[in-house]
């Protein structure tokens, strides 16, 4: 069995409540409950990273360097969807 390690976390009682009441509604406990929103917030930092990554690039493809660049093209995009 893979070896584990306990730790402790503080919460609010109204944040400890609804993840009980989660828990419960999962039938899962605590433990299992934390770890897999953990691993689904872990995630979601990688996702991000790889979606700045692709659309930089696509901005630099584009020649989009500086924020007024996006600022030009959204009211240039605005201009043509009213004609």
């Amino acid at each position: 069995m893979a070896m584990v390690k306990t730790v402790s976390i503080t919460l609010p009682p109204d944040l400890l409540v609804k993840a009980q009441e989660l828990a419960q509604r999962e039938h899962r406990t605590m433990s299992e409950l934390f770890r897999e929103a953990l691993r689904h917030y872990m995630a979601g930092d990688s996702q991000w990273n790889s979606l700045v990554t692709r659309t930089r690039a696509k901005g630099r493809a584009l020649g989009i360097t500086r924020e007024v660049d996006v600022e030009r093209l959204s009211d240039e995009y605005r201009r043509d969807k009213k004609r």
